[in-house]
């Protein structure tokens, strides 16, 4: 059998540009380890989070067709929760784990603003937690600074149908 080398950078290129199918089998052929980089470099945009969750865009703008803009926020917003924590589950019966979460000012001139300097550890007797915790404050700041208006002000927020446009009332 032959060996084939590749150049690090160009592999690096290659999956930088590929597709999600791509990806997979370029991760598959050369091992996931030489594409790793940090998650909050990886992720600049939520066709990133798509990439990250190996979905496609088209599948995703599909299955939320009729949906109301909060809802679909919702459902952006727990999907960017799984792609940042990388696998990690937040464990609602260990009140000594920290869960962190985006938390945002509301009643600023744009309506809703990110603050990074409030968040904290709520210990609950539920058995159920968020879908929206992240496991360190810094991915919490992150996804609160970079989807502030494209996921978490129409989640947050109620928006007017009335006028057309979905600004707040």
């Amino acid at each position: 059998m032959e060996t084939l080398q590749i150049n690090k950078k160009d592999a690096l290129i290659a999956h930088q540009e590929a597709g999600p199918k791509t990806k997979v089998m370029l991760e598959n052929l050369l091992g996931k380890a030489i594409f790793l980089k940090v998650i909050t470099e990886r992720i600049k945009n939520f066709d990133d989070i798509l990439s990250e969750l190996n979905m496609l865009r088209s599948d995703f703008d599909l299955s939320n067709h009729g949906l109301e803009p909060d809802e679909v926020a919702y459902r952006k917003a727990k999907l960017v929760a799984k792609a940042l924590n990388e696998g990690w589950i937040p464990d609602w019966s260990d009140s000594s784990e920290y869960k962190y979460f985006a938390w945002f000012k509301m009643g600023s001139p744009s309506g809703v603003g990110f603050s990074y300097d409030g968040y904290g550890r709520w210990p609950s007797g539920s058995t159920v937690g968020s879908r929206l915790a992240f496991k360190s404050a810094e991915l919490a700041k992150f996804a609160g600074e970079l989807f502030e208006q494209e996921i978490y002000k129409p989640l947050l927020t109620i928006q007017s149908s009335e006028n057309g446009n979905g600004t707040n009332k």
